[in-house]
């Protein structure tokens, strides 16, 4: 048994209900998400490849990848997508001391504000966890601070090296329903399953009628 679910169980959305797992509709709108970047190449790729279906997305951020890749981070957002913070070093909230934990996402934030754009105002108060683990503490102070804490209905597993490409792909289009996020990584680990998986996804619920939404703040 893998250690996750492909789809999120309704009991854990239940039990934790203060996060966001899905944003229902009746118009097929679904919300693609990338995890882990800005990454040289793959961020890149990334987009020429939701650009060819005028897709938008939602790109979560580590801050040190901000920090050393600003022109791809502006990229992004020159694009029209939306970004959130991912921590600035991919933390572990379970593993990691509550004020370490908030510090890191600080950072990242300031990774973000810092930056200029002249196209968008730089703040940023989605969030989601690196691993999908926050301790409950942690959860608090943050929607204390004004954010949202953003989860997923579907993971794409592009990360698990033990998985077909052919079994990533299927995990999306088996489980993608109206409103789902959905989760990819924009990584170099999770490239090889990406990089099959992104255009057939894109290209398949194009074709039945799904469009691509980016999550606002």
């Amino acid at each position: 048994m893998k250690p996750y679910w492909i789809k999120t169980n309704p009991i854990i959305k239940m039990l934790f209900s203060n996060f966001i797992w899905d944003i229902p509709n009746n118009e097929k709108k679904i919300y693609l998400t990338f995890d882990d970047g800005p990454t040289p190449e793959i961020t890149n790729w990334v987009l020429n490849q939701l650009e060819q279906y005028n897709a938008k997305a939602t790109f979560f951020c580590i801050g040190k990848n901000i920090a050393a890749n600003p022109e791809i981070f502006n990229q992004i957002l020159e694009k029209g997508h939306s970004i959130g913070n991912h921590t600035y070093n991919h933390l572990n909230g379970w593993k990691t001391t509550s004020q370490e934990y908030l510090e890191n996402i600080e950072a990242c934030e300031n990774a973000i504000s810092n930056l200029k754009s002249e196209i968008k105002d730089l703040k940023s108060k989605i969030f989601r966890p690196p691993y999908g683990k926050v301790k409950v503490a942690q959860a608090k102070k943050l929607r204390q601070q004004g954010y949202k804490i953003i989860m997923w209905d579907v993971l794409s597993a592009d990360f698990d090296q033990n998985i077909s490409k052919e079994e990533c792909l299927n995990n999306v289009l088996s489980n993608t329903t109206s409103g789902s996020i959905i989760v990819f990584h924009d990584s170099v680990k999770a490239f090889k399953n990406l990089e099959y998986v992104l255009p057939k996804a894109l290209r398949y619920l194009t074709e039945n009628h799904f469009s691509f939404e980016a999550i606002k703040d």
